[in-house]
């Protein structure tokens, strides 16, 4: 069975910095490291990658790359006198990833179109790269499409930053599995019957009923 483009452009990119990719990445990195940090780009770098995320080459769409400074949030030491637990130098670490970061920037500096999704497309040493691809919701050519006509709808409004996309998705724990009883559906299952049982502090406010046995197993408290 013959493989497509797209196969090809995705294994080009398994391995970017030391196969037949590796000059020109380098080249891009220093070019876009004398750029800005957020601009508009005329097409895809991955075109594999936009594809997947919902990219088609018609007017409507909008490709960003945005820069994201690598590392964490390392502070400099303060000139006065205070003993080390109080510098605030070290432990802070970003709670969102860079990808999600550059999103929430490229929706900025664009605000009337809807994000989404991203992809990395590079990195050096002080800069992480990620192309943003947005749509605009408002286009008569987005609205009368039936396959992205949904980003539209008044409930997507700003959904980059209420963790709509898949960056935001996955920061908030929604596409890993820890098995069955690792899914959200078990546990909202389970929260529900402590509700009913006014097990949980939300629902009993300080009373606690003592539940049958049979209940009990069933939820997992005794062994």
């Amino acid at each position: 069975m013959a493989k497509s483009m797209y196969h090809y452009i995705a294994q080009l990119w398994k391995r970017p910095y030391d196969g037949p990719l590796a000059e020109i990445v380098r080249e891009r990195m220093i070019l876009w490291r004398k750029g800005p940090a957020v601009v508009r780009v005329e097409r895809p770098t991955r075109l594999d990658r936009a594809r997947a995320i919902g990219y088609e080459a018609k007017v409507g769409f909008v490709v960003a790359r945005v820069r994201v400074r690598k590392g964490g949030l390392n502070r400099p030491r303060p000139d006065s006198g205070r003993r080390p637990k109080r510098m605030g130098v070290y432990g802070y670490s970003p709670e969102k990833p860079a990808q999600l970061t550059a999103e929430e920037r490229a929706n900025r500096k664009f605000p009337n179109l809807e994000v989404l999704g991203s992809y990395y497309v590079g990195e050096d040493g002080m800069y992480k790269y990620y192309e943003v691809v947005l749509v605009d919701p408002n286009h008569p050519s987005i609205m009368s499409n039936p396959d992205i006509s949904w980003i539209a709808d008044p409930s997507q409004r700003g959904r980059v930053f209420r963790g709509k996309t898949m960056a935001g998705r996955r920061m908030r724990g929604l596409l890993r599995s820890r098995g069955l009883k690792g899914t959200h559906h078990y546990k909202w299952k389970k929260k529900q019957k402590e509700r009913e049982l006014r097990k949980r502090h939300e629902a009993s406010r300080g009373a606690r009923l003592i539940a049958p046995r049979e209940v009990v197993e069933e939820l997992g408290y005794e062994k």
